[in-house]
């Protein structure tokens, strides 16, 4: 667009703005009126301008373009698993995660007739096996597979090792640099009630315990692919920032290691929000919290499916959530813009807010001695917890809403019956080497007093 068209008006600066919007407030203060604190201290003006970057904000790398729809599946059984996955591409899926809990499952049964260079594949493994990788590579098509490797955090969740910290390190030596990659849960924290900052800069931390420990075996660093597996919330704008902030961030730590500056994100939407009554608003945040994965630059997206707390797997959810991908990406286009959120004020402001605060606390915990030692001092569940204790409070104080649970709740909804999982925390007592990050949705207090209640 032509530039003669803005010249004949003159410019008009944030201060002015400001002024403009203070004298129609007609006496009522603009910070108590319209500027509000988000539980990561910052804080949302009503509007945002040119004057708020310091700089003129450079094109990112995202590719929003090029995300692809994934579909999560559970294996017990090879031969079932590959059926289903076949289901789903023939329905829109674009790429497969395999959640594989044995090493007898037969991979190559697996994925018969999947050709990972057209269908990406991803293997998140709930064992550490060194031969399960070696299997691996005796695939013709392997360029597609990609291998989900965390030890901290199988750590961070379970509160054990595999086997130890010595063992487990070592497998994951041998794992990584035959995969040249590993990943990254971010979701944990999320899920558990982490604050965006902290999951940014957990992530870091995290990430950096790898690197630190790969310092002398450096020849793997320029060819290392890094993958986050993120959760997405709905507070919209900020959950775009966030995955942003991520890229960033993982760019200024991975150019300090001369590591592979590009990262695969991961994402799919939060399980904090879900509820159990009024089950079907949960469409409407997967919907949202998938569109900010979108623009956010998330490489590929797996929609949780909207019974997904209380219903096994079931054809009929696992398609809904699938749709709504279909949906985004050839109804809405949601795949014909690049970068769309670059350029916009408000968002590049919560970008480099969250960036900036992120890498302060990363450095924070660096300099106490690094993020397992932390976990192992408990410092990080503490901290996620004081974030946990304070979102339930203002939900409990219908600060933070979640519609059908805590505000407009449908008193004739019953759903005793139709409970297939247990969709609360479990509180199995066991030994442990650390303390572990329990995920807690923030309905649960109400859904089972209701539960409790119903005739």
């Amino acid at each position: 667009m032509s530039n003669r068209l803005f010249s004949e008006f003159d410019t008009v600066s944030a201060k002015q703005w400001k002024q403009k919007i203070q004298f129609d407030l007609k006496g009522a203060d603009y910070n108590d009126t319209l500027v509000w604190k988000t539980n990561e201290d910052i804080l949302v003006k009503p509007f945002y301008h040119a004057d708020d970057l310091k700089d003129q904000p450079e094109a990112s790398n995202v590719e929003a373009s090029t995300w692809k729809i994934c579909q999560s599946i559970f294996v017990a059984d090879a031969e079932k698993s590959n059926k289903k996955a076949f289901g789903a591409i023939e329905r829109g899926a674009e790429s497969i995660k395999f959640i594989i809990s044995s090493e007898t499952i037969s991979i190559n049964e697996l994925i018969k007739n999947i050709n990972p260079e057209i269908t990406p594949l991803y293997f998140e493994l709930q064992y550490l096996s060194e031969t399960f990788i070696k299997q691996l590579a005796t695939i013709p098509f392997n360029t597609g597979i990609h291998i989900h490797t965390d030890i901290i955090g199988n750590l961070a969740r379970s509160g054990n090792w595999y086997q130890n910290l010595k063992d487990d390190f070592s497998k994951f030596k041998t794992i990584v640099t035959h995969t040249k990659s590993f990943s990254i849960d971010v979701s944990l924290y999320q899920n558990a009630g982490a604050t965006i900052l902290q999951q940014l800069a957990y992530a870091l931390a995290h990430a950096n315990e790898y690197l630190n420990y790969f310092e002398n075996n450096k020849e793997i660093f320029p060819t290392l692919k890094v993958t986050f597996n993120v959760s997405v919330g709905t507070n919209y704008f900020f959950e775009i920032a966030k995955l942003r902030a991520l890229r960033i961030l993982w760019d200024i730590l991975a150019t300090a290691y001369n590591v592979n500056p590009n990262c695969f994100i991961q994402a799919t939407p939060t399980k904090r929000n879900k509820t159990l009554y009024d089950y079907n608003t949960n469409m409407l945040r997967t919907t949202t919290e998938c569109m900010s994965a979108i623009l956010g630059g998330a490489n590929s997206i797996y929609n949780l499916p909207y019974d997904a707390i209380y219903h096994k797997n079931n054809e009929f959810g696992e398609r809904i959530a699938r749709n709504q991908l279909l949906v985004l990406k050839h109804e809405s286009y949601f795949d014909m813009v690049k970068n769309p959120s670059d350029g916009a004020y408000y968002i590049e402001s919560l970008t480099n807010q969250l960036t900036e605060k992120a890498l302060n606390l990363f450095k924070n915990i660096e300099k106490n001695g690094g993020f397992l030692k932390q976990l192992k001092d408990g410092t990080i569940q503490r901290k996620i917890k004081e974030s946990l204790v304070k979102e339930e409070t203002q939900f409990h104080a219908k600060e933070e809403i979640l519609l059908g649970t805590n505000k407009h709740p449908n008193t004739e909804d019953k759903m005793k019956q139709a409970l297939e999982l247990y969709p609360f925390v479990k509180t199995n007592k066991r030994k442990t080497w650390i303390a572990p990050i329990i995920e807690k949705r923030l309905a649960e207090q109400i859904e089972q007093e209701r539960l409790k209640n119903e005739s």
